[in-house]
């Protein structure tokens, strides 16, 4: 209670001069009996329902208001899915009215969010409302309509997120398929603006985010784990980006294990794991410290069995499946695989490695993939994925304080996944 915090700083004051502070606490009794505290912060400044800390004045943007809608789904993926219609019409709206696009603007926006949001798994926006309403059981509080509509807004604010890393990363990648279709950029319309429009759905994250949180005491938690979280991922990506020397060199020994490990909590874990669930616990009122970092120690390592898998796929997975064209070989990714391919190759395999990974030529891809066969990765793979599974497990039943459904129905969603 903020209230306290001065009577404690004096007691403290006087326990430090040999003073009683007997009488000081008995007065401050009384004062909270008669008074009351929220009489008591108006005094001082602090109304418990003053919410001028939270408004913005200095923004074009002020209204922070939003509606329900009427007869919802009662399943939370419809609804999910639904509300991403609902939010992509509140951001045009806002980009022509609050900041006065005309309507060429406004067309290139909307079908810009239509082809870069939609299409995912959404794994990481319905973890986030599947972790919302966990811990709102939990507490055992209702999850109103009002409730669900919030997370769903909260999960999308995940998916605009990824959406913004996608992007940039297919472009930066010169990638060529994302989810079943050509990359953005690959649109001959489109082509570098799509860097601009990365950036745009970035901020289409802090617009949801005010529009819906905007009035609550933890929005300032919101927008600090989303920023976190986005210089954690854009971090990862430098890690990724320099893991080889940019004048076309190839140099197989800058692919370690840490170098490896590194890039997978930082490029992936943070915002595909972690992000979803700390978003939730904020919401639901969630201040202790060492529950974050529990939560943040099992997330990661979720977060390095699902990039293993990404990586896993990524060579060996249908592209008509995965939605991309597996890319890692030829890009000279420090992928899982090539990870693992160095630390059992002898020399001579090293040298296959040296001499065809890392180069955009249909033979020297299908001589990797031989070597890796030879190396018998995919069984490497089976196993890992086994261990990792027990592991995150037992890390679970180990948890007290936060429930195990939170991490469960993450679990859940990409043991042995496909895609």
């Amino acid at each position: 209670f903020p209230y306290l915090l001065p009577l404690a700083i004096m007691c403290d004051f006087l326990k430090k001069m040999n003073c009683n502070t007997g009488p000081l606490l008995g007065a401050a009794a009384v004062a909270l009996a008669l008074i009351g505290p929220k009489k008591i912060l108006q005094t001082i400044g602090l109304a418990d329902d003053d919410k001028s800390v939270l408004e913005t004045p200095a923004s074009c943007k002020t209204s922070l208001t939003f509606e329900v809608p009427n007869n919802l789904p009662v399943s939370d993926a419809q609804l999910f899915e639904q509300m991403l219609d609902k939010l992509s019409k509140e951001i045009v709206e806002e980009m022509r009215t609050t900041y006065e696009m005309p309507a060429e603007a406004i067309t290139w926006i909307s079908e810009m969010i239509a082809y870069t949001v939609a299409g995912g798994k959404m794994n990481r926006g319905l973890s986030c409302v599947s972790v919302m309403r966990t811990l709102a059981a939990d507490q055992g509080r209702e999850f109103t309509d009002r409730d669900r509509v919030r997370a769903c807004a909260l999960g999308w604010c995940i998916e605009f997120l990824q959406a913004f890393f996608l992007v940039a990363d297919d472009l930066m990648d010169a990638s060529v398929t994302r989810r079943g279709q050509p990359c953005w950029y690959r649109r001959p319309e489109v082509k570098l603006i799509a860097i601009n429009d990365s950036f745009i759905l970035e901020t289409c994250v802090y617009m949801i985010l005010k529009k819906y949180f905007g009035t609550e005491v933890y929005y300032p938690q919101l927008v600090d784990i989303f920023l976190e979280t986005t210089r954690q991922t854009e971090l990862g990506q430098l890690l990724d980006l320099t893991s080889q020397p940019q004048d076309g060199t190839i140099d197989l020994s800058r692919f370690t294990n840490e170098r490896y490990m590194s890039i997978v909590k930082y490029k992936t874990a943070f915002y595909s794991f972690y992000l979803p669930v700390a978003a939730g616990m904020i919401t639901a009122g969630v201040t202790n410290g060492e529950q974050f970092q529990i939560a943040r120690s099992i997330l990661c390592t979720m977060g390095e069995y699902f990039q293993i898998q990404d990586d896993y796929l990524d060579c060996y997975g249908l592209p008509e499946v995965i939605g991309k064209i597996g890319t890692d070989i030829q890009d000279n990714k420090c992928s899982w695989l090539v990870v693992q391919a160095l630390k059992r190759a002898s020399p001579e395999q090293k040298q296959i490695l040296t001499d065809n990974y890392g180069q955009d030529d249909e033979v020297k891809i299908a001589k990797v993939k031989e070597l890796y066969v030879e190396l018998g990765l995919e069984a490497v793979f089976k196993s890992y994925e086994e261990a990792s599974y027990k592991s995150i497990k037992n890390l679970i039943a180990q948890v007290t304080d936060i429930p195990a459904e939170v991490f469960e129905f993450l679990l859940r969603k990409i043991y042995k996944r496909s895609k």
